[in-house]
């Protein structure tokens, strides 16, 4: 059986960021299928490396993800993959690591096991309103919530389909865009 590891990143005391943590929050309240396993990283990047050893085909990441579009908007994103042999590997800093970082983090570890890293990994990201000191999601990331956890649902169900991006306006209608 192919497993999925659903995280959940973010910092809860940061606004918006803390879009992750939530969405994986409600996601482990669904049934969800048997090999797919949900869990909040949070901040803890390293511990989500090492999780990874443990075997999965397909990784999904749900993070704040800040690309310029309204607030609420959510993204679908396809990694690209490790870094290549010549690219720099970014410093190991074990409260700042983004999602590039973790995954040169086990790509270094997989080489040094024998392990394999995922081979699919998925972003799905929501655009934050305001990644500042203090609890609680924005409104149009709050709203969020509830469509990202569908869409992931969806990707579940559907084999993980072509990345999307879709807004508040669009999903009250059902749209998407690519």
């Amino acid at each position: 059986m192919k497993r999925t590891l659903v995280a959940g990143i973010g910092n809860i005391f940061l606004g918006d960021d803390g879009f992750g943590v939530e969405t994986a929050r409600r996601l482990t309240e669904r049934e969800l299928p048997s090999h797919v396993e949900v869990v909040d990283i949070g901040v803890r990047g390293v511990h989500l490396a090492y999780q990874l050893l443990d075997g999965y085909d397909t990784l999904v990441l749900v993070d704040a993800t800040a690309r310029g579009e309204a607030p609420g908007t959510l993204y679908v994103i396809e990694h690209d993959g490790p870094p290549g042999a010549g690219d720099a590997v970014p410093a190991i800093d074990g409260h700042r690591m983004t999602p590039d970082t973790v995954l040169a983090l086990l790509d270094t570890l997989c080489a040094g096991t024998g392990g394999q890293p995922p081979r699919r990994v998925l972003v799905v990201g929501c655009e934050p309103a305001a990644i500042e000191e203090g609890m609680g999601l924005s409104a149009q990331v709050s709203d969020a919530v509830p469509r990202a956890v569908r869409l992931i649902e969806e990707l579940l169900e559907g084999g993980m389909p072509v990345p999307v991006r879709t807004t508040a306006a669009e999903a009250s209608t059902g749209g998407e865009t690519g």
